[in-house]
């Protein structure tokens, strides 16, 4: 048995570009390079994946001449391959918006090396077929996340990466309970075998409801889910802004990935214990988040808050774990990957150019920024679901979905989201574009190129992905079908003699 190295390079490319890079030592200018390269590789092969997955399925190979479930798998549906184009696109990005806002100090130090590694453990997180292999790679992208939470040394860095690393360990721990737990049922932690083994479980299915109450602790830990979100909107304030973009827009929903994956496949006999457990905490996360983002009048806070609501959107899909609910659920995530990642780097030119994060102390910048403000606004208008932009359509199916589903209130919740979404990040735009003009001399003269050209290119990407949703359309359906139909994602296991 031959092992394929094409579903690999997603995985292979970040960590030896990150190799490299420690051997070449503390020269910045050469890690610009090699991280830039890594990103444009990243986004060529997981391309490559995409077009290979719709013309011949999933992929999935196998590592050492070991066979599936004994051996380790790497299992490249369309799921996974959408998400590691969308990573494979923000990565390179945010390598190009680092140039000019990270500042060399952190350069110098192997934050381009610390952010291979962790894109390693994301793509590693998003391709896996085995649960203990998910386990390792959410450890690898962690442990990569504590040097870029804290690299700087700054007071705030220190403090709120501390609780960040606490938290993960406690998590973690917890993560192998539920490992343990779960093999001890099934004797396998090959996620398509679990699932085949399962079906025809008929032990007592209390035990399943323990380990999905586990498993929901830990990922909900990981991805900010109510509450165990308290965590999350210090310890994203911290870091600079090229961090948080990394942070905001992936490292929440390789949580929600982990759980639509595991309540798909393990947690199928006992939904109306499962899934309405995740239906209700997912409400409280919007609920609280919407709180949290009318709450500040910090742009970088009110944007933090904008995920937790996002989460909890996405998980209301999950939940309803039917075709309609997961494609939406899927369509949100993807958009919420990217638009995210718009925000935080306008934001961040925007605190980059006047030195501040208050919304209120900002007034005017339309007449200086005009396209950039007035891509700030398309970026809103996306986040909160306005069509044809690209959260509209996600939030369609999972609010059509919720009605379906008889979850009447899920889908009230869910629409009336939009509106304070759309409050709080327009008031952001009209306080800083629009407000009283500010004194434009305290404005930093500041290179700026590289930081408005990765923005103004996110901006862009969302915008495409909201007019090319039809197009795209056969790609979620094949994306969605592996969670609300899982035999489609496990049926390789029967085919492993």
């Amino acid at each position: 048995m031959t092992t394929n190295i094409l579903p690999l390079l997603p995985i292979m490319i970040p960590f030896f570009a990150g190799i490299i890079m420690l051997f070449v030592g503390k020269r910045p200018i050469a890690h610009r390079v090699i991280a830039a390269i890594s990103g444009l590789l990243l986004i060529l092969s997981a391309l490559w994946l995409v077009v290979h997955v719709y013309q011949n399925g999933t992929i999935v190979t196998f590592l050492g001449n070991w066979a599936a479930p004994f051996g380790i798998s790497v299992v490249i549906d369309m799921a996974a391959a959408l998400l590691l184009t969308t990573t494979a696109i923000i990565t390179f990005l945010t390598v190009v918006y680092s140039y000019q806002s990270i500042g060399i100090e952190r350069e110098t130090f192997y934050y381009y090396v610390m952010i291979m590694f962790m894109i390693t453990g994301v793509n590693g997180a998003f391709s896996t077929g085995d649960i203990f292999n998910m386990f390792v790679f959410f450890e690898v992208f962690l442990l990569a996340s504590y040097v870029l939470i804290t690299l700087g040394g700054t007071k705030i860095q220190l403090q709120e990466g501390f609780k960040y690393i606490i938290v993960n360990i406690i998590s973690s721990n917890f993560f192998v309970l539920a490992l343990a737990y779960l093999y001890s049922v099934t004797g396998t932690l090959n996620m398509a075998d679990i699932n085949v083994k399962l079906e025809g479980f008929d032990g007592n299915y209390s035990i399943m409801s323990l380990v999905a109450v586990v498993f929901l602790f830990v990922f909900a830990t990981k991805a900010g889910v109510f509450p165990l979100y308290f965590w999350l909107p210090g310890s994203y304030y911290a870091p600079p802004m090229p961090v948080l973009v990394l942070f905001g827009a992936l490292l929440t929903k390789v949580g929600v990935y982990a759980i639509a994956r595991t309540y798909s496949l393990f947690f199928i006999d006992n939904t109306a214990f499962t899934h309405q457990m995740l239906l209700f905490l997912a409400l409280l996360t919007i609920v609280m988040g919407c709180i949290g983002a009318l709450s500040y009048s910090d742009m970088k806070k009110t944007i933090i808050y904008n995920i937790i609501i996002a989460v909890g959107i996405i998980l209301v899909g999950v939940a309803m774990m039917d075709e309609t609910g997961m494609l939406g659920a899927f369509y949100y995530l993807i958009h919420d990957m990217i638009i995210k990642a718009a925000l935080f780097m306008l934001v961040g030119f925007l605190i980059y150019r006047t030195g501040e994060t208050n919304a209120d102390r900002l007034g005017g910048l339309i007449k200086i920024h005009p396209f950039t403000g007035w891509m700030f606004f398309i970026a809103a208008l996306a986040l909160a679901g306005v069509p044809p932009l690209s959260g509209f359509y996600g939030k369609l199916f999972i609010v059509q979905s919720a009605f379906e589903n008889g979850q009447h209130i899920a889908a009230i919740i869910v629409l009336a989201s939009s509106l304070v979404v759309l409050y709080s990040i327009v008031s952001l735009f009209i306080k800083a574009f629009w407000g009283e003009e500010m004194d434009f001399n305290t404005l930093k003269p500041v290179k700026s190129g590289k930081i408005l050209f990765a923005s103004i290119a996110m901006v862009i990407v969302s915008i495409a992905f909201g007019l090319a949703a039809d197009v795209l359309y056969p790609l979620f359906e094949m994306a969605a079908q592996s969670f609300y139909d899982p035999s489609s994602y496990s049926q390789y296991i029967t085919e492993v003699e």
